[in-house]
């Protein structure tokens, strides 16, 4: 059977701030917010809340308080954690701003360490200064003005030379310290002078043009493992929607090719192939597994949904991963129906333009209902 999201009764319009915030933080291979928004709007109603196992970078919890419904999700990775931090609950720009200037000040007094030979061709030295005061002393995981600071930093800490705090890179995924060095060295790009300070103003400046998020509605954001800490996120249902996009088997390292916004947040100064259990590119398909089943079955055991809830989870077309997760699915959730639609990819993917041409085969959505 194939599930089909019915079209909204109206089109949707969202308050220009709530938009402008919906999508901040950039994130390779992204839940589309517009999904999103769509599934929710049709599985629940204003008040009720939803839980995103899964989370990454807080889009299903962002597009939940933006239509009014309270919600949670589980993180493990800290820069995916701390956008979804930021953009439900934001400092006020006036204190962010504050924020700046105070690092500004610590940045003219900081000594740099010594640093492999990539960070001399990606910033700038007033910029590394910058980056390292503000590394030193934001205190991301325990106030809010420096966790969004922090976002602000992590969004443009590489990016268009002309956009972002580094000489030319990309901005959505870190590329390999030896191959960036070797292209800039080509080219003789040394990394243009900066004022880190006046760069973040004006991105600050835009995200708050329209104010805050206009939403009543509540947003927990836990940053933990999802095999575990899923009861965090009690207090915020019980949960009408389970909405999330479980990492796919064997495609992205979000722990290597997130290294350089890893290393500003307090990680090396290189690429690291793991940093823990579940944080590298889910090869093992033993492990994969596990990690499905005991995200499922706490979900599913530990009364965090209503009884009436619907879970509904975008996966990877391949046959490995869809057929795992259609298992672990039924076996999570017995007494539940289970639609799938097949997605195909409409556009290039991301893989696409980092190198990998083969043809993907899409999409899975598959819905679990009473």
């Amino acid at each position: 059977m194939t599930l089909t999201l019915e079209a909204p009764p109206e089109p949707l319009r969202l308050p220009p701030a709530t938009q402008r915030w919906l999508r901040m933080g950039p994130w390779y291979a992204m839940f589309p917010m517009d999904f999103a928004l769509a599934a929710i709007r049709e599985h629940t109603r204003p008040g009720d809340a939803v839980l995103d196992p899964f989370m990454g970078r807080g889009t299903t919890l962002a597009a939940a308080t933006a239509l009014g419904r309270n919600a949670a999700g589980v993180e493990i990775n800290p820069i995916a954690w701390l956008y979804a931090r930021t953009k439900t609950d934001p400092a006020t720009a006036r204190d962010v701003l504050r924020r700046l200037e105070e690092i500004e000040a610590l940045a003219r007094t900081t000594t740099v360490p010594e640093m492999p030979e990539f960070f001399s061709w990606a910033f700038c030295p007033d910029v590394l200064r910058f980056l390292t005061a503000a590394r030193t002393h934001l205190r991301w995981k325990d106030r809010k003005v420096d966790r969004t600071l922090m976002a602000f930093i992590l969004v443009d800490l590489h990016g268009k030379d002309k956009d972002a705090l580094s000489n030319q890179m990309r901005q959505t995924k870190s590329m390999g310290p030896d191959y960036s060095v070797r292209w800039w060295k080509e080219r003789d790009m040394t990394p243009r002078q900066k004022d880190a300070g006046e760069l973040l103003r004006g991105k600050i400046r835009w995200r708050y043009h329209h104010g805050l998020p206009d939403t009543n509605a509540k947003a927990k954001a836990v940053l933990g493992d999802s095999t575990r800490d899923l009861g965090k996120t009690r207090a915020a249902g019980p949960f009408r929607l389970l909405l999330t996009s479980p990492p796919y088997c064997g495609v992205i390292n979000y722990n290597y090719d997130q290294w350089i916004r890893r290393w500003m947040l307090g990680g090396p100064a290189h690429p690291t192939y793991s940093s823990g259990e579940w944080q590298d590119r889910f090869e093992g398909q033993v492990a994969y597994r596990r990690l499905l089943e005991r995200t499922f079955n706490s979900a599913a055991t530990a009364a965090l949904l209503t009884p009436d809830a619907r879970v509904l989870v975008r996966t990877d077309a391949r046959e490995f991963t869809l057929n795992t997760t259609i298992d672990v699915l039924r076996t999570a959730f017995p007494n539940k129906q289970l639609r799938q639609l097949h997605q195909p990819f409409s556009n290039p993917t991301q893989t696409h333009l980092f190198g990998d041409k083969d043809q993907k085969p899409g999409e899975v959505d598959l819905l679990l209902e009473p």
